[in-house]
């Protein structure tokens, strides 16, 4: 497959490695001292899982010019996401698939009202890795995709994607109710990220401080309650599956909302906590821990307060 990788972050680079790694046909798009120090001595994986490995890979600034593509795995932050679709038009053809594996329940419909709706393909990462330095990427634990088409129809290019997943020995499965999987990430998401972000520490003291772990429950309960308003039909046994994905974290992962707070960068706050309290306002339901997770780190939302 022609693959584009549209943000080479802990994520993107991390998929896009191991797919370049397999044989696949991957362009990067990147900027900056990434993209030289990419472009210089190629991706550099970090991984607790498979240990350090590397791969020379193809990388761009601009896809100005470049062939069409078959799929587009869309990574870039939330709030980049307009900016993003819009830098695609030079290799969307009729048939390219857009993968948007982002943080958020929105995102889609924001791409689809710039690009098409036919061209818009949900899902989400289940991977805990981030941009150490310009070129190497840190991969603390997981690495699965699930994905598919926002109508739940089968499609040749998400059976294709499916197979390039399969060669790179990446763990993938087709969903036909993304939607639904894009809730069940987004309600498991929010409130580690929140929780970790709030208190400058990893997963270890959501789980040891009972003050810490009810302030993740009041959110996962929150979450619910919107999800049902918004008829994402999550299982009965939702709550059960977060508290299990929380106990399966190594102790010192955090959050990708972490890693951006301390690293002082714009946070993608609006697409997680705030996207959630909009909600509560919209359908009437309190979300008082929610909220107080977002206006907390409201000062924090475009980098390092001045």
């Amino acid at each position: 497959m022609r693959i584009i990788i549209l943000g080479t972050g802990g994520t993107g680079g991390y998929f896009g490695a191991k797919f370049a790694k397999a044989g696949e046909d991957v362009t990067f798009v990147a900027r900056g001292e990434h993209l030289r120090a990419i472009r210089e001595r190629g991706l550099v994986i970090r991984s607790a899982i498979e240990g350090e490995w590397s791969v020379k890979v193809r990388a761009v600034e601009s896809l100005q010019g470049e062939p069409p593509a078959d799929l587009v795995l869309f990574c870039v932050k939330s709030f980049d996401t307009e900016q993003a679709a819009e830098s695609l038009r030079p290799i969307v053809a009729s048939q390219t698939g857009i993968l948007s594996i982002q943080n958020g329940v929105d995102n889609e419909d924001k791409i689809g009202r710039i690009l098409g709706a036919s061209h818009v393909m949900g899902g989400i990462a289940y991977v805990f890795s981030f941009i150490e330095q310009p070129g190497i990427i840190v991969h603390r634990q997981l690495g699965r995709i699930v994905f598919g088409e926002m109508s739940g129809a089968p499609s040749k290019r998400a059976t294709d994607f499916l197979g390039a997943c399969r060669r790179a020995a990446i763990p993938a499965e087709i969903s036909t109710n993304i939607r639904k999987t894009l809730w069940e990430k987004y309600v498991s998401l929010v409130p580690i990220a929140g929780a970790t972000s709030l208190t400058r520490l990893p997963v270890k003291f959501i789980r040891d401080v009972p003050e810490t772990h009810r302030l993740w429950q009041m959110q996962v309960e929150e979450l619910l309650l919107l999800a049902k308003a918004s008829d994402a039909r999550l299982d009965e046994n939702m709550k059960t599956r977060c508290s299990e994905f929380l106990e399966s974290l190594a102790p010192d992962n955090t959050s990708s909302l972490y890693q951006d707070l301390i690293a002082g960068k714009r946070l993608e706050l609006d697409a997680l906590h705030g996207h959630a309290t909009a909600l509560g306002e919209r359908y009437g339901i309190p979300t008082p821990a929610l909220f107080a997770v977002y206006a907390a780190l409201k000062p924090y939302i475009g980098g390092k307060p001045k």
